[in-house]
């Protein structure tokens, strides 16, 4: 088990946003995490990462147990987090943005460098002196990934990957997470599209006002189209 999380809970102040919340990822599968904006699906992978502290519960990654933990230490364990806004250095080159995200190589994981990583995105390679603020969304999103994936993480969570995208890019977006997976990466994506998520999940957890409502393969999801109305319809 690559990322286990059991019992959580979490706040923003009085608001009791996540009410025990469970899930498994396991080690190189893509764990879909779905529900309509607001159910709770960033509060959760920011909960894993240590930028929201949970409230009760355990968070463990990789066997040792991160809830609690700041940050910058989950990451250090290799835990990556794309974040749903990006936040690249906009002033800074592509290859700079590269710098910032770079870490040690680690065991058990895939090492990337600036050369394999435009390899992944040719974009990027083409672009390697351009400012972050001189690029498209979707070139925005790969740089965030890119920059994640120098860190050389063993599980990568990402938030809300596919979404203000256009068709081509978000099929772009899927081929990478398949690559991924084929690297040996374990991730877990936030997500309101259905369509995209079953391109790359094996499984998937659906969570609405904070609960988890329903945990089982894409085939058992697809299969129950009285879970989908329930939960995922607009």
């Amino acid at each position: 088990m690559m990322l286990h999380v059991e019992g959580l809970h979490s706040h923003y102040g009085r608001a009791h946003i996540l009410a025990d919340v469970a899930l498994d990822a396991r080690e190189g599968e893509v764990l879909a995490l779905l529900g309509r904006n607001g159910a709770g699906k960033s509060t959760t992978l920011k909960s894993a990462i240590g930028l929201v502290r949970p409230s009760a519960g355990t968070i463990t990654f990789a066997g040792t147990r991160i809830d609690g933990l700041s940050p910058f230490r989950i990451a250090r364990l290799g835990l990556g987090f794309v974040p749903e806004d990006r936040r690249i250095f906009t002033d800074l080159s592509v290859m700079e943005n590269l710098e910032v995200g770079r870490q040690a190589p680690r065991e058990g994981a895939p090492t990337w460098t600036p050369e394999r990583l435009f390899e992944l995105f040719p974009n990027l390679g083409r672009m390697r002196d351009r400012p972050g603020g001189r690029m498209s969304g979707g070139e925005q999103q790969m740089l965030t990934i890119a920059r994640t994936l120098m860190g050389n993480p063993r599980c990568v969570l990402l938030d809300e990957p596919s979404e203000g995208l256009a068709p081509l890019i978000v099929e772009q977006m899927a081929m990478t997470i398949r690559t991924l997976k084929a690297e040996g990466l374990s991730v877990v994506l936030s997500e309101q599209n259905l369509h995209f998520s079953a391109m790359v999940a094996d499984r998937a957890v659906i969570i609405e006002k904070g609960r988890v409502r329903f945990t089982g393969t894409m085939d058992e999801l697809r299969a129950d189209e009285a879970v989908r109305t329930q939960y995922l319809s607009v």
